[in-house]
């Protein structure tokens, strides 16, 4: 494992997996959300964004968290391998909102600076959603992805995955 995604529905736990895979492993961490927003949560635009995927990418080394559909495709061109959190809608909604409760106001570690955390009941929606249309968009990807997949469906899945990730020393 050089290059890893690490890809799933919001609350799914990506930026968590991510970091502990870049801790054990020594690859360099990548969240897609620091790349993709500006201070305010002013999004930044298409353009700019792919380039910083690509950028990111063109490394020899990483671990990247994150889904932005419009990238995914390039991304999983350069990974060898791809960590899919595939857990239950319900299980990820009430993650996020535990998340928000936790968090709101601050800045997580794995947001861009200026982006605290909020209450956004469409972002909600779009988790819900994600189960459907999201879901169709990441395994039509995957079915064109020749390196290796990891499906993980469960926080035990996901514990148990980790066990088998040396720590590199």
């Amino acid at each position: 494992m050089e290059r890893v995604l690490v890809i799933g529905s919001p609350g799914a736990g990506k930026s968590r997996l991510a970091t502990e895979l870049a801790r054990r492993t020594g690859l360099p961490l990548i969240h897609l959300d620091q790349l993709a927003w500006l201070p305010g949560w002013v999004e930044l635009g298409e353009v700019d964004f792919r380039s910083r995927v690509a950028a990111a990418i063109a490394e020899s080394r990483w671990v990247i968290d994150g889904n932005y559909g419009s990238t995914l495709p390039q991304r999983l061109a350069r990974a060898d391998t791809v960590i899919d959190l595939d857990l239950p809608a319900w299980r990820c909604l009430g993650r996020v909102l535990r998340r928000v409760v936790q968090s709101h106001g601050k800045v997580r570690a794995d947001m861009a600076p200026g982006c605290p955390e909020q209450f956004d009941f469409p972002f909600l929606v779009y988790i819900v959603r994600f189960a459907g249309k999201g879901r169709r968009h990441v395994e039509a990807c995957l079915d064109r992805y020749s390196g290796r997949r990891i499906t993980l469906r469960s926080p035990a899945d996901i514990r148990r995955f980790l066990d088998t990730v040396a720590v590199r020393t």
